[in-house]
């Protein structure tokens, strides 16, 4: 057995980091699901962190896209998954060249910029103010959302970014993302294998943690299904906040 699954620390990070990722997956909390990696990357590297948990990610979008099967904007994932697409190839291309911790900071920086441009629009127009869908934004943000995916998981913010203003209904924005991340998931199975971070020890792993993956993501569907619109865009948008600033101390700490 691998020394990792001998450790107790291991199970006491990847434990509620899987938790935590499945209740995003599900709908529930948005982009907290960020907290994946970093979490897990307190027992092991970053890199190993996220080979072990893309297979869960995986199994967590079958799970997710059952769950809102039916219930999506197709515009908006025929807008940004060719975007997505190409982000994955430029984060593959430049995997040697680009830092976790410079697209956490890059990441950090739009998505709080972000939220306090909702703050500003909130207080002009009033809480049901929404944008009109832009095919030029959905394609930028779906490549960059494919991109920082990549690298470190990270893809939930700049998602959000272009879908959160469009206000669709919270299901309608759920399973919207839980297809569009299935997607992009499935597309990094082939570069995550070819830069050989699939080894016998992280798929054990993988496979240890396996069980929570369904339960978390239907867990966080629950919670989403009896949420309103209201309640759910607030709430979105705080958890946002707290993944940005999160993201930007982590990117300042580690350029230091």
């Amino acid at each position: 057995m691998s020394g990792l699954l001998l450790d107790p620390w291991f199970y006491a990070a990847a434990i509620p980091a899987v938790i935590l990722v499945g209740l995003s997956k599900g709908g529930f909390g948005g982009a907290v699901g960020f907290v994946g990696v970093p979490l897990m990357a307190l027992t092991m590297p970053p890199v190993q962190a996220a080979a072990i948990l893309l297979p869960i990610l995986c199994l967590m979008d079958i799970v997710s896209v059952w769950t809102w099967r039916g219930v999506y904007d197709r515009k908006m994932l025929v807008d940004m998954m060719p975007g997505a697409v190409i982000g994955i190839c430029l984060g593959w291309l430049t995997a040697a060249l680009v830092t976790e911790e410079a697209v956490r900071l890059i990441v950090g920086a739009v998505a709080i910029i972000f939220v306090l441009r909702w703050l500003y629009l909130q207080f002009r127009h009033g809480a049901d103010h929404a944008v009109a869908p832009n095919r030029a934004a959905a394609a930028l943000w779906g490549t960059v959302a494919g991109f920082t995916s990549f690298v470190a998981h990270v893809g939930g913010p700049p998602f959000q970014v272009y879908a959160l203003p469009i206000r669709l209904d919270p299901k309608i924005l759920s399973g919207t993302a839980a297809i569009f991340f299935a997607a992009t998931n499935a597309l990094k199975l082939i570069p995550y294998f070819a830069l050989g971070q699939f080894d016998t020890a992280n798929l054990t792993a993988s496979a240890v943690l396996m069980p929570l993956a369904p339960l978390s993501t239907i867990a966080g569907a629950w919670l989403v299904r009896r949420m309103r619109p209201e309640t759910f865009y607030p709430f979105t948008y705080a958890t946002v906040a707290v993944v940005a600033l999160k993201l930007l101390w982590d990117g300042i700490a580690g350029l230091m």
